[in-house]
């Protein structure tokens, strides 16, 4: 066996017959000269070269060994900034949300509020959706939110939860009131369902497709569905019964005449008599039997001096044969408020008042509202008083 000086040797040897002595002849313009290119001088040049070689595949392998090594931490970061950008996104999409929630409940508000103040004359300054009191946290069933939103976005949604519940019962509280207003329409002959149709047929206008201020239409929840058709057959209903005259038009016992067919004072023929007469000496206070505004005041044909008084709801009421005006065109007046005096005026055979009550322009029977029960007299007393409430709220 060789030992390893023996094989260094060896490869010495081989290195060194690589490079050998050189003389190179060079002739110019007949002159000749010698270069000579030494091993050694060969040796040192290739030498040099190869540390050049080393230094440059060294350099090559440092960048390719960083480019291996950074590699990573560049994939790191760009995962992080990946990571950074979903996140900012679903940061967004949780502001979006919270904001058109937000906006959704603030609607809620406003309407909650235009319904107090409208309906039943409550100053929106006073309105809280379900009191005071912090709510306990429950699921939520709202589709305005998410569940696994953060806690601001639920707190939220609890409370368009509880405008729900309390439109929920204000829609039941309403309708209780529709039911009894209708009860009483009904008992004093006239139809409820015909009231309401008629009022609603009065309506009208461009149509404009809602948007909420998001710019997207959202749904209200059932109750708030629900309660626009509600409150507008409460309105009708209740308002038709304020308007409904049942006081009595004079303070006096004695009618001489009833409604419909009889027989002519002054022909003795078959004739319609629209309305009630009451007897009573000339000069006798006549009273609105309802509130409302004073239409007419002046003579008209067979009723001598007359005035008519607008209750709204399509009913008026005519006070005819007067001997005199206590009031004047466009005056408001209230129930058992004096309007004018007993007289004979007109096509008369002596001192009364000819009493007439007309809906939508035709004659009613008036006994049927002057007799009205003490239980439909009880709701349009409460009728009265909201519609009141609302009247002086408005002003």
């Amino acid at each position: 066996m060789s030992s390893p000086s023996t094989g260094l040797r060896h490869w010495r040897q081989r290195f060194s017959a690589l490079f050998q002595d050189h003389e190179i002849f060079v002739r110019t313009h007949g002159h000749v000269r010698f270069l000579r290119v030494s091993a050694k001088w060969q040796k040192r040049v290739a030498l040099i070269a190869a540390a050049v070689l080393l230094a440059w595949a060294g350099a090559t392998l440092a960048v390719l060994v960083n480019q291996l090594l950074t590699s990573g931490e560049r994939a790191a970061v760009a995962r992080q900034q990946a990571a950074t950008a979903a996140s900012q996104a679903r940061i967004d999409r949780y502001r979006d949300r919270v904001a058109e929630t937000a906006a959704d409940l603030e609607e809620r508000q406003a309407l909650l509020e235009g319904i107090a103040e409208s309906h039943f004359g409550i100053d929106p300054a006073t309105v809280t959706v379900e009191g005071a009191a912090a709510p306990k946290p429950e699921p939520l069933t709202t589709s305005a939110a998410d569940p696994k939103l953060p806690p601001e976005a639920q707190a939220l949604a609890r409370l368009e939860a509880r405008q729900e519940r309390f439109a929920s019962r204000l829609l039941a509280a309403v309708n209780t009131r529709a039911a009894n207003a209708e009860m009483a329409v009904a008992k004093l002959g006239l139809d409820p369902k015909a009231l309401v149709a008629g009022a609603a047929a009065g309506r009208g206008g461009p149509f404009l497709p809602y948007k909420g201020k998001m710019g997207k239409a959202k749904a209200l929840g059932p109750s708030f569905a629900a309660l626009e058709g509600a409150l507008f057959r409460m309105e009708v209903l209740e308002r038709t019964l304020v308007a409904v005259p049942s006081g009595k038009p004079a303070d006096v016992l004695m009618m001489s005449s009833g409604f419909g067919y009889r027989s002519d004072p002054f022909t003795g023929g078959a004739a319609m008599h629209s309305g009630l007469d009451f007897r009573g000496p000339i000069g006798t206070p006549i009273l609105s039997a309802a509130p409302g505004r004073v239409s007419f005041v002046g003579t008209k044909a067979g009723y001598g001096n007359v005035i008519e008084v607008d209750h709204g709801q399509g009913i008026m009421t005519r006070y005819a044969h007067l001997s005199g005006y206590t009031t004047k065109v466009g005056a408001q007046v209230a129930a058992g408020e004096q309007i004018g005096k007993m007289g004979s005026t007109g096509r008369s055979t002596g001192s009364h008042l000819h009493f007439e009550v007309r809906l939508n322009g035709v004659a009613v029977n008036p006994r049927r509202f002057l007799e009205a029960k003490a239980d439909v007299l009880e709701v349009k007393a409460d009728a009265r008083e909201r519609v009141g409430s609302v009247a002086g709220a408005s002003r």
